[in-house]
């Protein structure tokens, strides 16, 4: 046994991540609704996707919990926007007003939407991707997230993730990312604010 000290085995994003799935889960807890909506916006590669799935693996009531990656939702590479609006009138709007909704997939290879799929209104729902925290879109959360993380970061983790089929656009999508950050002061809308490194 040696008597050296054991360096930590701790991953500053894997700690960062944890600590977001805390506090939002308190936020959940404190709004004490049995089917939250809570909306997740940050740029490209800032741990958004990440974020949610640990939430939904450890989310703070019972039951289902309905996860939605605008990555699925958006209207191409020039679809932010679109995207967005597309996933409030048909996703969230219905969710608050206890309705059935339903959103169609899109096929990123045929350019098209493709299968749909419901969203239940009496279950929790996670809608995550950058662009959705609008002031219509936080109107209809119950909990609104940021995440932010360092330029380098997020395109490493994006690229990493996403590849050469990524690489040619990361600009083209910062440029929409850029204007809806322009529209909107996320850091007074988002009730929950998280830096991922």
């Amino acid at each position: 046994m040696s008597s050296a000290p054991s360096r930590s085995n701790t991953d500053p994003v894997d700690e960062a991540l944890a600590a977001a799935v805390a506090a939002v889960s308190a936020r959940i807890t404190a709004v004490g609704a049995p089917n939250p909506a809570v909306v997740i916006d940050g740029r490209s590669g800032a741990g958004k996707s990440s974020l949610a799935r640990r939430l939904v693996s450890a989310w703070p009531g019972r039951g289902r919990v309905q996860l939605v990656a605008l990555d699925d939702v958006y209207p191409g590479w020039d679809g932010l926007a679109e995207g967005v609006d597309y996933a409030r009138e048909v996703i969230l709007l219905p969710h608050a007003r206890g309705l059935l909704g339903v959103w169609e997939r899109w096929d990123w290879e045929a350019g098209t939407r493709a299968e749909a799929y419901a969203v239940d209104p009496s279950l929790p729902l996670v809608v995550e991707g950058a662009g959705i925290l609008t002031p219509e879109v936080a109107r209809l959360a119950d909990v609104s997230v940021w995440v932010e993380a360092p330029t380098d970061s997020r395109r490493h983790r994006a690229l990493a993730r996403d590849g050469d089929t990524y690489r040619p656009h990361w600009r083209r999508w910062a440029l929409q990312e850029d204007a809806h950050l322009d529209a909107h002061s996320l850091a007074e809308r988002a009730d929950v604010r998280v830096r991922i490194p």
